[in-house]
């Protein structure tokens, strides 16, 4: 195989009360990229098409998740060139950098004959988040990668697992076209958190994870709450409040923050109520003055996938 052509997806990380642990794959949006083979050693970036990104392979996220991914096959004499077509916009919340991350390392494991497993991949792409955000973090390339909800356990040792997703959950995504900087969503938060808060969040977090195993709608929604982050980002999103109780009254289960901001995600119970929570975003987002765009999907189970040339 000289080249191979891939999708991969947007994700939400910190879903709600599952901050820094929890993360879940769209079908869409998604970047694709084209990767082939070259004699010349290395990783090249060849091109990159709907964002201003770096050229330089050792500057550019699907660039150092790739070389991380070569390093360890552990043959100097091979080489790959990659072209990225960006459909995911940088600083959205939903993955863009753990998409052209993800995109790589699956990419280049596919024309290889596959010698690494999914979860030895994401350690690869979490090297490129560490250049994106100078955290290599995994909580958007787990699920990016793996598909479906997936969990962050701990990062020393790195213990990732799937979780069960219910096949009626859908995702509706707004993403406002403003800027909120990784580096400030982190800033704003407190570095101690009051025991009640916690025990509280544990809650959640435990419920919200048997209510996707036993695919209990109620049990999600009323675990859908995050009393720790969610109160101090959310004030960086215009008409978050307004939105959440809109698109709840509406008959969404329940959301929050995607990433660090500013995409907002609801989870509803089938398309047409995810569709009905989209027409909502739009009625309490267009009289901002603020360009937005909204996503409608169900949950991506399969993660990176190779797609017909």
């Amino acid at each position: 195989m000289e080249q191979i052509k891939v999708f991969a997806p947007a994700t939400v990380a910190n879903v709600a009360c599952g901050f820094d642990v929890i993360g879940l794959a769209l079908e869409a949006p998604g970047d694709e990229m084209i990767i082939r083979r070259t004699d010349t050693p290395g990783v090249q970036i060849s091109a990159i098409h709907g964002a201003l990104l770096p050229l330089e392979a050792s500057r550019n996220v699907a660039g150092v998740s790739a070389q991380a991914l070569l390093q360890k096959y552990g043959q100097p004499d091979v080489g790959v060139a990659i072209e990225i077509f960006k459909h995911i916009h940088p600083g959205s919340g939903i993955g863009s950098s753990a998409a052209s991350a993800a995109g790589a390392v699956a990419g280049v494991n596919e024309l290889l004959g596959r010698p690494f497993t999914p979860r030895q991949l994401v350690r690869f792409a979490m090297e490129g988040e560490r250049l994106a955000s100078g955290a290599a973090h995994a909580d958007n390339v787990a699920p990016a990668i793996m598909g479906g909800f997936t969990l962050v356990r701990s990062y020393k040792p790195l213990d990732i697992t799937s979780l069960h997703t219910p096949p009626a959950l859908w995702v509706t995504v707004i993403h406002p076209q403003i800027e909120v900087k990784t580096a400030d969503a982190r800033e704003i938060l407190k570095q101690k958190v009051l025991m009640t808060d916690a025990i509280r969040q544990w809650g959640n977090v435990g419920a919200l994870v048997a209510g996707l195993y036993q695919e209990d709608y109620e049990l999600i929604a009323r675990s859908l709450e995050d009393v720790i982050v969610e109160p101090v980002r959310s004030i960086l999103i215009p008409a978050f409040q307004e939105l959440k109780l809109k698109c709840k009254e509406t008959g969404a289960l329940g959301g929050g923050i995607s990433g660090s901001g500013p995409s907002v995600f609801m989870l509803s119970q089938g398309e047409a109520t995810a569709r009905q929570v989209a027409a909502t975003m739009d009625s309490v987002y267009a009289p901002l003055g603020v360009d937005y765009k909204i996503y409608v999907s169900p949950i991506n189970t399969t993660g990176v996938r190779v797609l017909a040339d």
